[in-house]
């Protein structure tokens, strides 16, 4: 072996070096990617999500307080279910372009910028598997 500065190659100082200058290596191109916002962190992700989970459950919750004094007076079950889709689906429209509080990614990045438009151009159409049909008892 040949020594080089002290060193000798091959030597157990040789490979922490070398471990140390590809964890640093790793480390910079992790941070490149957070610059990108290639890269989020675990938490800012969980907060997103609880966020949205909570908007979510308390537009989920309103509709029945919503809906109780519009379809209490209908007694045909067809416009009631008619009014309570419709209900269902503009709570679902208003949560779908939900933005979290300090969520400004998805507004840079062009990937946040094409799903917006791709669910924005639905023009009404129904998605999804065929709605199963109501069998009313007389």
């Amino acid at each position: 072996m040949v020594a080089r500065g002290g060193v000798v190659i091959g030597s157990s100082y040789d490979e922490a070096r070398t471990r140390k200058m590809n964890a640093d290596a790793e480390i910079a191109e992790l941070e490149l990617a957070k610059v990108r916002g290639e890269l989020v962190e675990t938490q800012k992700v969980i907060d997103a999500w609880v966020e949205v989970l909570s908007a979510m459950r308390a537009k989920m919750l309103s509709l029945p307080s919503v809906l109780a004094p519009v379809v209490a007076n209908d007694e045909d079950v067809a416009s009631c279910q008619d009014i309570i889709e419709k209900q269902v689906y503009e709570a679902l429209e208003e949560l779908a372009s939900y933005e979290p509080e300090g969520q400004d990614n998805k507004k840079n990045s062009k990937r946040g910028n094409e799903q917006s438009e791709a669910t924005a151009k639905n023009d009404g159409v129904r998605l999804g598997r065929p709605r199963k049909t109501t069998k009313l008892r007389k």
